[in-house]
């Protein structure tokens, strides 16, 4: 007696599980506005050229714009792999290189550049 209620049990388990497991299959459809994927391409453009998110940059020169023009030009010929370019701050031209993910790959490419640029060093640039 007390095996034929097991197996009653069992069998309304199964057919139970069973019915429950069914009923929860179906179809997601998923609709976006098309605008999304333009908008995450253009924040990963941003991102890559450091517009936004936390970035190291490092700063060669500061001082009129001659000079800055003449160091931005020994640093291309001398560096050509890390991008650089001049930002004028009041009253400062200012020649900034790199766009750094983190400090590690900031403070390498910093040794490098010291060999060149002694005066050079890291920061991080404020979110404008």
């Amino acid at each position: 007696m007390l095996r034929k209620n097991n197996l009653l049990l069992a069998a309304i388990f199964t057919v139970g599980t069973t019915m429950a497991v069914s009923a929860q299959q179906g179809q997601v459809n998923i609709t976006q506005d098309e605008a999304i994927p333009v908008l995450l391409e253009r924040k990963t453009e941003m991102v890559k050229d450091g517009v936004i998110g936390d970035r190291y940059r490092i700063q060669l020169f500061s001082g009129d714009n001659n000079e800055a023009s003449k160091v931005i030009k020994e640093y291309r010929t001398l560096y050509p792999g890390w991008p650089s370019t001049i930002v004028f701050e009041t009253p400062n031209y200012k020649v900034w290189v790199g766009n750094f993910r983190n400090s590690l790959e900031a403070d390498r490419a910093l040794l490098e550049i010291k060999k060149s640029f002694p005066a050079a060093f890291r920061f991080k640039p404020e979110k404008r």
